[in-house]
């Protein structure tokens, strides 16, 4: 059966986030870390969406330009209907990293869809955009996204734009136009406007949304006007925005109620997310049975027999925890203003690394740590937290798919990997952004979560 979506993820979590949107409203699905050998795709049957999970948001244009081609070669390959290319929805990007601008040039040099609609609101990840304007959840309230806590200090792509196309136009020089509010508002208005558009020239069209009542008139509109193979581009927003119509047309039957998650006696965690978000869970999760562990990223950093003992160090301490009957979560820094954070840029700057490569290097620690722990101990159940630290990390364990088993709250689910390796294969794991989930996700992942 030709399958309704493919996806590619410019992080792991949000290729993760796709696969769970799918699986939870019943479509079978699975996510492949690199593109499958036969034998690893035979594991996979009746599959109706097929993704792919990358990096490309930590990559600068030149490595698109090696990269990216085979990736959308192999979009456009699996025959399926829409071909998502999944990016942040916070829209994480800039034109020297993670460049949307120039994946989207790409994508239409193999698909040239007649148009890209670009969607990166999810209204159920308190995502919204209106009037072109992205706004995004925080703890406390919504903020317009060049405002909000965490992006506007972004480490790596703070962002000091809230127009989707002003924005984008940074990036890419293809024609743009807007379906917004008030066209979604009126019985036909957005298939007109988007006539309209695309009769002036446009190529990308940004999609307004700002409740759940807007997704599947969206749905509609991207399915009703593709011509597939059809290139999209967004966040889960647009898996989302699918769904709601498939159902409402009877494409994809209501979703049967989904499984609520067994507790595990111990899990293994680690994160390298700077975010607030995260620092608050990871204040709650040692409030509430786990043992924090400082991972030294500075001396990560900077390498050599600092590196070593830093990690050396933190697996003993890790190990203690976890056969001491608790659950041990590690972690680079508790929140922006942790004094690890001015450290370990300062370690950056003397040893010449850049941010790219420091990163990098701090998730396949990240990564090493963990895949010594599930060897040492034989645990279950693991989280790696932060949208880059889980894309590099996820790449040391050995991994080849994953499928949903249950989800937490929005944005954080569980999954069974996948692997030719037997000590990782059944593995249950969450790859979670750093701006996703309550502030007791560690302990929901841990526990199962409470309604």
């Amino acid at each position: 059966m030709t399958p309704l979506l493919s996806w590619y993820g410019d992080d792991f979590t949000g290729a993760a986030a796709v696969l769970e949107v799918l699986a939870f409203a019943g479509i079978p699905a699975a996510l492949f870390l690199t593109p499958p050998a036969p034998h690893q795709a035979h594991r996979f049957g009746g599959l109706r969406a097929v993704g792919l999970a990358g990096d490309a948001r930590a990559r600068g244009p030149e490595w698109m330009d090696r990269n990216l081609p085979a990736v959308f070669d192999w979009l456009h390959d699996t025959g399926a209907d829409i071909a998502l290319y999944k990016v942040c929805s916070t829209l994480d990007s800039s034109p020297t990293t993670g460049s949307i601008g120039r994946a989207i040039e790409i994508g239409q040099s193999r698909f040239g869809s007649s148009w890209v609609p670009v969607l990166v609101a999810a209204p159920e990840m308190r995502r919204y955009q209106c009037f072109g304007n992205l706004f995004a959840g925080a703890p406390e309230t919504v903020y317009r996204l060049d405002r909000h806590p965490v992006m506007a200090r972004h480490p790596v792509t703070p962002m000091h734009e809230a127009d989707v196309l002003r924005h984008l136009a940074r990036q890419t020089g293809l024609h743009s136009g807007l379906i917004d509010l008030a066209a979604l508002a009126e019985d036909g208005q957005a298939e007109h406007d988007l006539r309209e558009a695309l009769r002036d020239g446009a190529e990308i069209i940004s999609l307004d949304a700002l409740t759940k009542d807007h997704m599947p008139r969206i749905g509609r509109l991207i399915w009703e006007n593709r011509t597939a193979p059809q290139l999209a581009v967004g966040s889960q927003g647009v898996a989302y925005a699918l769904v709601a119509h498939w159902i409402a047309t009877g494409i994809i039957p209501a979703p049967p109620a989904p499984p609520r998650l067994p507790p595990a006696d111990r899990i293994l965690a680690v994160s390298g997310s700077v975010s607030p978000v995260t620092a608050a869970q990871i204040d709650h999760a040692t409030g509430n049975g786990f043992a924090g562990i400082a991972l030294d990223a500075a001396a990560i950093a900077r390498g050599g027999p600092a590196a070593d003992a830093a990690i050396a160090a933190t697996h003993k301490a890790a190990l203690a925890t976890f056969e001491a009957g608790h659950s041990p979560l590690i972690f680079t820094a508790r929140g922006p203003d942790d004094p690890a954070v001015r450290d370990y840029r300062r370690a950056v700057a003397d040893t010449g690394l850049t941010a790219d490569d420091a990163n990098r290097r701090l998730g396949v620690t990240l990564g090493r740590l963990l895949r010594g722990l599930i060897a040492a101990t034989g645990a279950g159940r693991v989280v790696i937290s932060g949208g880059d630290s889980s894309s590099f990390a996820a790449q040391e364990l050995d991994i080849f798919a994953l499928q949903a088993v249950a989800p937490t709250s929005p944005g954080v689910a569980v999954f069974r990997a996948a692997s030719d390796d037997p000590g990782i294969d059944g593995l249950e794991i969450t790859l979670k952004g750093g701006q996703m989930g309550r502030e007791s996700c560690f302990c929901d992942l841990r526990d199962g979560p409470c309604v």
